[in-house]
Order: structure tokens, then sequence, then C-alpha cells
């Protein structure tokens, strides 16, 4: 099972729709946040989440990414936590002296991270790589490891095998015996499958690195403060518009993108949705608790 829950879509400053970012990916039951807009915690309790996170990664330093993180950490210290908690992001400047006001009763790391950094979270990743912001600032890939190959059973029974314990060695990578011979996991099973690849952009203008790290992704998510006839605006702020945000996912080859990060300006968002379909057509704008299921592609 893996999940993305949009806690917050709005930019900057929210609305009566709409709360600052914040994404969730839930995956077999460990959680990992990407950015904690501010009321944060209200929203994964009006989701039901919990608090038992692992990790949280900041793309940058901007209030509306990350002041929702002091009331999270203290409402996970009032339910006793115990579990230490990583917060990652780019280099930061007191920072810490913020939450050490909090006095959290769990340890809490602030990890910095750099551009190419590569956390590995046991059955998945976090890849971080460099966005355009006027900012140091971050987009991060969220990617499984890779899959055993499919288990070809009719050539199994063509090699003498019975549905059994023996079927289990295989996949497993050990070989067996049957027959008088000695078959090998090779013989059975196809090469290994990619895992689910989800990227998550936080505040950026478009740009190459985006493309590069979002190739063949099953999900993009990212931000579309902007409509396109305030492109040059988007420009002068470090924000993309909804028909760049496309034109991203295009280049990609990305399977889905979703939209966030609107502007308030847009209550209605039906302009930012026909910009970007015409370029890139499996588009869709995040709403507030918004939930997707990423499937295997195979």
């Amino acid at each position: 099972m893996l999940k993305v829950l949009f806690l917050g879509t709005s930019g900057s400053m929210p609305t009566v729709a709409r709360s600052l970012p914040a994404i969730l990916i839930k995956r077999d039951g460990e959680s990992v946040l990407f950015d904690c807009g501010e009321g944060t915690q209200r929203q994964m309790m009006r989701c039901r989440t919990g608090f038992n996170l692992s990790s949280v990664f900041i793309t940058h330093w901007h209030a509306d990414h990350f002041l929702g993180l002091p009331g999270l950490i203290h409402t996970m210290s009032f339910q006793n936590r115990g579990n230490q908690l990583a917060i990652y992001g780019p280099r930061w400047t007191g920072i810490p002296n913020l939450f050490s006001l909090i006095n959290p009763q769990f340890e809490v790391d602030f990890i910095e991270v750099s551009p190419g950094d590569l956390i590995d979270l046991g059955s998945f990743f976090v890849e971080v790589f460099a966005v355009d912001h006027g900012t140091t600032s971050f987009g991060y890939i969220f990617k499984e490891r890779e899959r055993p190959g499919k288990f070809n059973r009719e050539r199994a029974e063509q090699l003498g095998l019975k549905p059994g314990p023996l079927y289990k060695t295989l996949q497993n990578g050990e070989s067996v015996s049957a027959g008088g011979r000695v078959i090998s996991p090779e013989q059975i099973i196809g090469p290994e499958r990619p895992g689910r690849k989800i990227v998550y952009v936080g505040d950026t203008r478009p740009s190459d690195r985006v493309v590069q790290a979002a190739k063949n992704a099953d999900l993009l998510i990212h931000e579309a403060t902007l409509a396109a006839d305030l492109k040059e605006y988007a420009k002068t702020v470090g924000h993309s518009t909804a028909s760049e945000a496309a034109q991203i996912a295009q280049e990609a080859q990305v399977l889905s993108l979703v939209l966030t990060h609107i502007s308030s300006r847009y209550a209605n968002t039906s302009q930012l949705l026909e910009e970007a379909r015409l370029i890139f057509p499996n588009t869709f704008v995040a709403e507030d608790l918004l939930e997707l299921e990423i499937l295997y592609k195979d």
C-alpha cells in the first residue's frame, strides 16, 4: 500500500478551503511528511493519520513550509512520544533555537542535507535535488527499492515443479532440485521490476533539474502557484505557472501530475487545470485532504 495524502495545498498563506503545504506519504504502516505548514497537526487529526512519523523533509525555510513543526512536535510530546524524529532540510540558521523553546520530551534530530544525498529508510529511500527558488530549496524523490521479477508458473510446471515450498525457495533467490536437475531462479523468475516513484517539488521555477529528477515517475507533485497570464510575475517571485508544471511533467514522461501550492487568488482552480491539461492531460489540482493510492505499473 502506497498512499499520498495532501494535508495542505495553499501557497504563502492559508485560505478558508486550503491549509499551508504539507504532503504525507504512507507506505505499509510507515508515514513520511514533506513540508509542514502551519496547521498541519490539525489536518492530520482530521484525517486520523496518527502522529507516528518516522521522518520529516522540509524543502526550504520559508515560513509557510515549516511553521507547523513547533505545534506538531509539541503535540507529539503531549502524546508521550518516545521515538526519535528526524527532520531533514537545507542548512538553517537559528531554526533549532526556535524548537528548543518547545522543550520536546523526545529526541529531535535536525539533519542538514545537500543535493545528491540519499537517505536510506529501509524498503525505500529519499533522494535530494536542488530547485530554483531564489533561496536554498530542494525537491525530494521518494523511491521504493526494486521488486523481484514475476514468477513464471507455467515455465515452472514445464520444468517439473509443482506448487509448494520449492516455489518459495526460488522466489528467495535459491536454486532447487527437481527431476534430477538443478533449476535456478533465473529460469523461472523474470528481471527485477522498478518500485514506485513519487517526486515532490515545493517552490520552484521550471528547471531541467526537476525534469531529470522526475523522469518516469509514477506521480509528480509540482507547485502551480499562478496561471499563465501571470507568467512574468511568477518569474520575479520564483514560482511556476500551471502550464509550466505541465511542461515539466510532459518532458519527464511521468504518469500523473498533481498541482499544489495554489495562490489564494484562485478560489476556482478551473483555469489552472485547463491550462495544464492542454499540455499534459493526466493532470489534477490537489484539494486539502485529497488521498491518492499509487499502484504498481505491473
